[in-house]
């Protein structure tokens, strides 16, 4: 008979946190003679053992490549594999010699212009592994990609900004359109800036979740727009002669920035055309005798017409941004006429997923979560597909602890546990100047000079993006077990 998982089955006792670059190994085949009784393995400290021939073989690891192993949900296309072989240190230093890059389409573009954006959590990891602060890891980036040849190292905060500040508008428009149709897929709104999560959504679940996750863009590829079509348009230049690179804390931003969807037929380019990793970088320091505490130092770039300074930022939540602090906030002020809400956030089954609710006159009116790792993220798919979501807006984040533990970030040093790590990236991004998106001059100045307004047909077209289901019938791997 076959048996059947409950449909009330949680995952509670699993622990998926992950250090920061934690190795991922798989299994070797390995040629052995037929035997009546087949393998025999034994499990030592050190390894793997096959007992079959009457001695000790250790079993060899193989570590999986990025080509191999990039998505967070298991597997990768092999056009996918192709793709983000563009995405590699060599293929960037190349490309700084060279001056030149193949696009997707396989043409060769001249680069007038490469220019560089600095996100907040791989700049940390990196002030970590070499003991600087903040500030000083961010001006040695900057002096380190100015000496491969970048022409622009720029901070990633406005970006951060217009993707909280439209994921606060859908917000107010999916609560609204779901007090008018109750059975439509707007609430719970899920949180999409985590590619990771995207793309397991896609490839796992399709349709079914899809119309719950936020259209607003992630800012890697908010930041691509601005990069590519408000400062080329600045600079006089045609958007494929900038060669644009985001230095981030994972892998899947380089399957992020490899979608289709975030290619212009019309300009001939992707909005992204390379990410580095806070791991990378460090591999590419290494590999030239260097260590980043040693790199002359230089200031930030602002190619904006605003006077605000440039700098990396924090957001008020969550070290993968804020994203559900800042969409709570501005609801219960939207829509509830709540000025001064409390965020306190209340652990549920384990730290990676707690929730804040507001009540108004004694009656519950939003519930927000924050859901990191895919124990949680299993979790709450299976509370939506029977119905039983008591959620308004989820942040999703497919590693523990969020952003910060990016599986691209920096190893811990030796002795130092992934935990501990997190706790101190933690502690580096509370300490940074606190943005405000709402009081941004330069966002409003954007949505009013480049966007044509917040609900313009442009802003929308700028700003979100869709997803789609996908097949996953063109698998790179091929392993028989």
């Amino acid at each position: 008979m076959a048996s059947r998982f409950s449909g009330a089955l949680q995952l509670t006792d699993l622990d998926d946190f992950i250090t920061p670059s934690q190795e991922c190994i798989k299994p070797v085949k390995i040629e052995k003679t037929k035997t009546k009784t087949g393998a025999k393995i034994k499990i030592g400290e050190d390894g793997y053992f096959d007992l079959s021939t009457g001695q000790e073989q250790k079993l060899q690891k193989v570590e999986i490549t990025l080509a191999d192993c990039l998505a967070c949900s298991g597997c990768i296309t092999s056009a996918e594999s192709v793709l983000v072989t563009r995405q590699s240190q060599e293929e960037l230093l190349k490309v700084m010699s060279e001056r030149k890059y193949t696009d997707t389409q396989g043409v060769t573009r001249d680069v007038t212009l490469v220019v560089i954006s600095l996100s907040v959590q791989p700049t940390l990891s990196l002030a970590a592994r070499y003991k600087l602060d903040p500030e000083e890891a961010t001006r040695k980036l900057v002096g380190y990609f100015k000496s491969l040849g970048a022409d622009l190292v720029l901070d990633m905060t406005v970006a951060e900004d217009l993707s909280l500040l439209e994921a606060q508008q859908e917000f107010l428009q999916r609560y609204q359109n779901h007090q008018h149709d109750p059975s439509a897929k707007q609430l719970p709104m899920l949180a999409s800036s985590c590619p990771g999560w995207v793309c397991y959504a896609e490839k796992t679940h399709g349709n079914f979740i899809l119309p719950y996750i936020s259209s607003t863009k992630s800012p890697q590829q908010i930041m691509g727009s601005l990069v590519k079509q408000y400062l080329a348009n600045k600079r006089e230049l045609n958007p494929s002669e900038v060669y644009h690179v985001t230095f981030m804390p994972c892998y899947d931003k380089k399957l992020e920035a490899s979608r289709e969807d975030f290619y212009s037929e019309v300009l001939s380019c992707h909005d992204v055309d390379c990410v580095i990793t806070a791991i990378e970088l460090e591999q590419m320091l290494e590999n030239s005798g260097r260590s980043l505490s040693e790199i002359e130092g230089t200031n930030l770039d602002w190619p904006w017409d605003d006077s605000e300074a440039p700098g990396l930022k924090s957001h008020i939540g969550s070290g993968s941004g804020g994203y559900a602090d800042h969409v709570f906030l501005y609801a219960a002020e939207q829509l509830f006429g709540e000025t001064n809400a409390q965020l306190v956030y209340k652990n549920l089954r384990n730290p990676d997923f707690r929730e804040v609710t507001l009540e108004k006159d004694g009656v519950e009116v939003l519930r927000f979560a924050i859901a990191n790792g895919f124990r949680n993220i299993q979790n709450l798919v299976q509370k939506l597909k029977r119905g039983k979501s008591p959620y308004h807006y989820v942040e999703v984040m497919a590693c523990p602890s969020g952003c910060l533990n990016g599986g691209a970030q920096a190893r811990p040093a030796r002795g130092e546990s992934g935990r501990e790590v997190v706790a101190r990236l933690g502690a580096l991004y509370g300490g940074l100047p606190r943005a405000r998106p709402a009081a941004s001059r330069l966002a409003k100045q954007l949505y009013a000079d480049w966007l044509h307004g917040r609900d313009s047909d442009k802003a929308r077209a700028l700003l979100h993006t869709a997803y789609h289901a996908l097949e996953r019938n063109d698998i790179a791997l091929n392993i028989k077990w």
